[in-house]
C-alpha cells in the first residue's frame, strides 16, 4: 500500500469544553475539531496554535494514497501493529475516506523504516 506523507508539522491541542474556537483551530489542510463534555481537542498545523494553549507539538501525518473503503477492516491494524512492536506511539484521524496517523517528528524516520520493511511505501505530498 501507498502512502502519502504530509508536508506540515501537527500539534494536538486541548481547550475546556466550552472554549471558542479561533480562527487559528482552522489553519492548514488537515484539520480535525472533536468537542465532548470534557474538552475541546484540535488538531492542526503546529505553527498556527498561538503561544498559551496546551498543545503537544511536532507531529507527522500520513495516510493512505487512496481512498479506503470504510467497510474494510484491518488496514489500521497493518499500520499500528508494527509501529506498536517497534515502541513507535501513534495518534489517529479516522474520515469517512482514510485514516490519518500521527507520528512523532523523532519517530518519523523510523516510522517509515518500520512500515517499508512490512510493505508499504511513502510518497511526499503538499497537501
Amino acid at each position: 500500500m501507498k502512502l502519502r506523507l504530509l508536508a506540515d508539522t501537527f500539534a494536538v491541542a486541548k481547550l475546556g469544553s466550552g472554549a471558542d474556537l479561533g480562527a487559528w483551530a482552522h489553519a492548514g489542510a488537515l484539520v480535525q475539531i472533536v468537542r465532548t463534555p470534557y474538552e475541546l481537542s484540535i488538531v492542526c498545523r503546529d505553527a498556527a496554535i498561538p503561544a498559551g494553549v496546551t498543545a503537544e507539538r511536532g507531529w507527522r501525518c500520513f495516510a493512505s494514497a487512496d481512498p479506503l473503503d470504510i467497510n474494510q477492516a484491518g488496514i489500521l491494524a497493518s499500520i499500528s501493529a508494527p509501529l506498536a512492536l517497534a515502541g513507535i506511539s501513534i495518534f489517529v484521524i479516522s474520515t469517512f475516506d482514510n485514516d490519518y496517523v500521527l507520528v512523532r517528528s523523532d519517530d518519523l524516520e523510523r516510522t517509515i523504516e518500520t512500515l517499508e520493511r512490512h510493505g508499504f511505501t511513502f510518497e511526499v505530498t503538499q497537501v
